[in-house]
């Protein structure tokens, strides 16, 4: 019943406030599909586990992961995904949530991702009172409606730390969140989980969350965000 209302909700905001593209502004969708046809994928040859280009003398971000098993994001955060995120996680525009979801359900189905949990990146409370709201929440209770997956927001951000974006290298980055989170909730024990989050930079942040989820007793720990900075 929720869920229906829900989707009622949605269809009255649409037809009062018709979604608009947030890359070319085209009324209709949040993505039109002439945009939607520009975005840029994460295309091979990539490395397995952290996904970067296999290109020249670059080396790979999971070499310094200690405890996330494996990333997986659809898209290059850039362009018409880059903007459709800043506007999902900056400037309120919690309505694109389904419809991001929907491009990650379509994803998982054409892959083999073993996961029995969705568990979303946490903010830390300050950040969250400032935004209102934890896009990387909204997007997994999303795609746990379309999976079918319980949706678990088993992290808590210990620490307040500066914004990845802010940082100015990998290292710094890692140093931001070393020790940040805590699972304190034991219905991972056992269970294979899928990180949740809106995009994905060095893998930093996801790998001390794995950390946290492994020492609460998760079998594996992969992530799922909609981006990779590349």
């Amino acid at each position: 019943m929720i869920t229906h209302l829900g989707t009622i909700n949605r269809m009255v905001l649409d037809f009062l406030f018709p979604p608009k593209c947030t890359s070319c502004g085209r009324e209709g969708k949040y993505i039109c599909d002439g945009c939607l046809n520009l975005v840029v994928h994460v295309k091979p040859p990539v490395c397995p586990i952290c996904i970067l280009p296999v290109t020249g003398n670059r080396k790979c971000d999971c070499r310094f992961w200690q405890s996330l098993d494996r990333l997986n994001s659809p898209y290059v955060f850039q362009g018409t995904i880059r903007k459709a995120v800043i506007q999902f996680k900056f400037h309120n525009l919690r309505a694109i949530a389904p419809f991001l979801a929907t491009l990650l359900y379509r994803y998982l189905a054409s892959r083999t991702i073993p996961f029995d949990v969705l568990v979303p990146v946490p903010l830390h409370k300050k950040r969250l009172r400032e935004r209102g709201y934890n896009q990387s929440l909204i997007l997994a209770r999303e795609l746990g409606r379309l999976t079918g997956a319980p949706c678990e927001p088993a992290l808590t951000r210990n620490r307040h730390t500066p914004s990845q974006v802010d940082s100015n290298n990998a290292s710094q980055r890692r140093n931001n969140v070393n020790g940040a989170f805590i699972c304190g909730n034991n219905t991972v024990e056992g269970k294979k989980i899928l990180l949740i989050d809106d995009v994905a930079t060095t893998g930093a942040t996801l790998d001390s969350c794995a950390h946290s989820l492994k020492k609460a007793g998760a079998s594996t720990v992969q992530a799922l965000t909609l981006a990779r900075e590349i």
